[in-house]
Order: C-alpha cells, then structure tokens, then sequence
C-alpha cells in the first residue's frame, strides 16, 4: 500500500495518526462500465477515537462528545468516499474529511454570549415604527369611506 501524500493536520501540529487509521476498499456503488465491477474505488476510513495516543486528552473528550450521533461501537469514527472513480483519490477525500471532521469536533467551544442592556433610542425606534406600520394598514381598511 502506498504511503499517503502527506500528513493531515487536524490543528495546529496535530495530525492524523497514520498507525492508527484503517482503511477498507469496497466497490462504489452507481452505475459504471466494465471496470466498475473489478475495482474497489469506495474508501472507508476509521480511526479510534477511544483508543487514540495521537490527541490530547481535552480534544479526545471533546469529539467524543460532540461526534457521539456518528461514532461506530462508542469510539470509532468512520468516513467514507465513493466520489471519485480512482481509489487513491477517493483516498485523500477521506483522509481530508477525517481530518476537517476531527479538527470540527476538537475545536474550543465559542465564547458564551454577554448578554447587553438594549439602548433606549432602539427601543424607541421600534415602537415608532411598529406605530406607523399599523397607521398605515389601518388606513387601508373602508371604514369611513361611505
């Protein structure tokens, strides 16, 4: 088996462990010639979440928690590609999609939201155009045009 091109970051120094990532070849699915049926083009890629020595502790907790829908047995991540006719690129587009998913799932989560006082004029604003809207539509209505 040919080495993949190049090490996939998950972030910053981080990347995808090659020892620890298993691939299985199957045949893509959809309609093709005479080389469909002999080729295993489909990639599937899975990686142990659970077992990994690879991520630090924090980034491991994290994507298991935010990719637990995803996850195969409670701890494997797996990702499949079928879009390309040659294995090897359908290959990389796995190994890229583990990479981005992974780098998704590690990532800090968002500063919380401060929550702020709305200015006065806002408010104001609001009301005042709340009121003319409704004095337009209620000029709309035939009362009064007997």
């Amino acid at each position: 088996m040919e080495p993949m091109s190049g090490p996939y970051y998950i972030r910053g120094a981080v990347a995808l462990p090659e020892a620890e990532l298993t691939w299985r070849f199957t045949r893509s699915s959809g309609p093709g010639g005479q080389h469909v049926n002999t080729s295993d083009s489909q990639a599937e890629l899975r990686f142990d979440l659970g077992r990994t020595e690879a991520l630090p502790e924090v980034w491991k907790s994290r994507a298991l928690d935010r990719l637990a829908t995803r996850l195969v047995d409670g701890t494997v991540l797996v990702v499949r590609a079928s879009e390309h006719r040659s294995q090897w690129r359908n290959r990389e587009t796995a190994a890229v999609r583990m990479a981005s998913l992974l780098a998704e799932a590690t990532a800090p989560p968002p500063p919380p939201r401060r929550k702020k006082k709305v200015p006065r004029g806002v408010n104001e604003r609001r009301l005042r155009q709340k009121k003319q809207r409704s004095e337009v539509k209620r000029g709309r209505t035939g009362r009064g045009w007997d």
